[in-house]
């Protein structure tokens, strides 16, 4: 694609991501979430709902204290600073991340924890964690592409939009390393792991597909990213 992404790719792989991180959100972390809290009877949502608020305040903190620069935007976010265009465009990329490695982390924590009612299974922790990995195809090239089309070369263009995934393998590993501490916090690590990706999906990524002209394939996309997750959490 030497002449640069464009808008109606560009809108189908924003709508294929949003819709694997919501049906993620939902089959892989919300519901598991209320499964492990089964035994507080009709209060058993509490835990789920507490988390999925604290994950998207926690998105709102970042979003405002860390500068970055939305794609189609000329206007920066957060504080003030001398950063240039392309490394925000990195960084907001790089806060679209962060959950979904804690996501990833958090699950695969969850089934390691000893056999119970509604506990996480390994089989969904591996399909959530290829779901996330399939929506990091158009993530990667939505921040590369911009990068080569104004002059960088291809593989510093390629470095960058690699580097802007890295932050999930980190936030996955920490995430498992402290299962042992917040094992008791399952239900709510679940759902704040939700919190903060449906936050992303909102607040950025539908928000980037609609822009410019009026177009369904962005839509038809999420309904295909959305099945696709879904079907691949019951299948596996």
């Amino acid at each position: 694609m030497k002449k640069g992404i464009r808008q109606n790719v560009e809108k189908g792989l924003l709508g294929f991501a949003s819709g694997v991180m919501v049906a993620a959100s939902v089959w892989s972390l919300l519901i598991p979430s209320m499964n492990l809290s089964a035994d507080l009877g009709r209060l058993a949502f509490l835990p789920a709902v507490t988390g999925f608020f604290c994950g998207i305040l926690f998105l709102l903190f970042l979003d405002g204290h860390v500068p970055h620069l939305h794609i189609g935007c000329d206007e920066p976010e957060g504080p003030s600073c001398t950063l240039k265009k392309n490394t925000m465009l990195v960084l907001a990329v790089t806060l679209h991340n962060i959950p979904e490695g804690m996501a990833v982390g958090v699950v695969y924590a969850g089934s390691m924890q000893p056999e119970q009612v509604g506990s996480v299974s390994f089989a969904s922790a591996f399909a959530l964690a290829v779901g996330i990995a399939l929506q990091n195809v158009p993530e990667g090239a939505i921040v590369a592409m911009p990068l080569r089309q104004a002059g960088m070369s291809r593989v510093k263009a390629f470095t960058l939009g690699m580097l802007s995934g890295a932050v999930e393998p980190l936030g996955a590993l920490l995430t498992i390393g402290l299962a042992a501490v917040f094992a008791p916090m399952m239900p709510v690590m679940l759902s704040f792991a939700a919190g903060a990706m449906l936050y992303v999906v909102v607040e950025e990524l539908v928000p980037e597909m609609a822009q410019g002209t009026h177009t369904n394939v962005g839509t038809v996309l999420f309904a295909v990213g959305f099945s696709l997750m879904m079907a691949m959490d019951y299948v596996l």
